[in-house]
């Protein structure tokens, strides 16, 4: 029960402290305000290099998670074998 205690009152924190303060939220353009802090992108390719690098992440992520759980690799000589047996 304390274990469980001390991770709500860690998620509390986290939350508090991501939030964005009220000066960062009036600096931020409309799509952001309220969740970031700190400046708020420049230009376009700003959003434009943020996409892209969303995108690797969910297809890497998407992938991962693919070969974890069905991995298709069935020759009896591979390593992962070895820590099976």
């Amino acid at each position: 029960m304390k274990k469980v205690n001390i991770f709500i009152l860690l998620l509390f924190a986290v939350h508090a402290v991501s939030m964005a303060c009220p000066v960062c939220e009036r600096n931020q353009p409309k799509v952001l305000k309220g969740i970031v802090h700190g400046a708020g992108p420049d230009s376009q390719y700003d959003y434009i290099s943020i996409g892209v690098t969303m995108a690797i992440v969910l297809v890497t992520l998407f992938y991962s998670i693919k070969w974890l759980f069905k991995p298709g690799e069935k020759n009896v000589d591979h390593i992962k074998y070895t820590i099976l047996k």
